[in-house]
């Protein structure tokens, strides 16, 4: 048998480091959390390890559901004999407004209401004025008027029915019921 050449030799030399080199490499594994999150069929994310709800983002019909989100709530108090948004319900409003006029097939109707206090025809207008004032600052946010429609139901659908102001309270109010979202 004859003595490998010396070229023979480096082929050999050559050819065991490319193997050496190619058993050393590593290969990523598959892991469960790579690529995108599954979504389900409004474009939410289904995973709940690596997707966080944005509570801000108002177009998100998640953020109904989501108690860290203005969305989640949907009635607004007022002072008594008053039609005017306080200030802590604004962002309540805004947060609707943003929702409604994101999605153009979503309707709304804003239910104004008013404590016993008054006559019946007072708290009809009175809880007429308030659904308006919603709806006004909701229009000035992007609303169209085609999706919202204000109804009130003055002193007749109480929550409360203690003669009380705190009661009383709870029954001045504008709830934003969604007829379609």
């Amino acid at each position: 048998m004859k003595a490998p050449t010396r070229i023979t030799l480096q082929f050999l030399i050559a050819l065991l480091l490319a193997f050496s080199l190619a058993a050393c490499k590593t290969t990523p594994k598959d892991d469960a959390g790579s690529g995108p999150a599954p979504v389900d069929d409004q474009g939410t994310s289904t995973d709940p390890v690596t997707y966080t709800l944005d509570p801000h983002d108002y177009a998100n019909p998640a953020n109904f559901d989501n108690s860290d989100s203005p969305l989640s709530k949907n009635v607004i108090y007022f002072d008594f004999d008053q039609s005017t948004i306080r200030p802590e319900y604004r962002p309540i409003v805004t947060a609707h407004a943003t929702y409604v006029a994101a999605h153009p097939s979503a309707s709304v109707t804003l239910e104004g209401h008013a404590d016993e206090r008054g006559s019946r025809e007072y708290n009809l207008g009175l809880g007429e004025r308030r659904g308006n004032s919603v709806n006004g600052v909701m229009s000035a946010q992007g609303a169209r008027g085609g999706q919202v429609d204000v109804i009130s139901y003055g002193e007749e659908r109480p929550t409360c029915r203690e003669s009380s102001e705190s009661c009383w309270s709870q029954n001045r109010r504008v709830e934003i019921v969604y007829t379609a979202r």
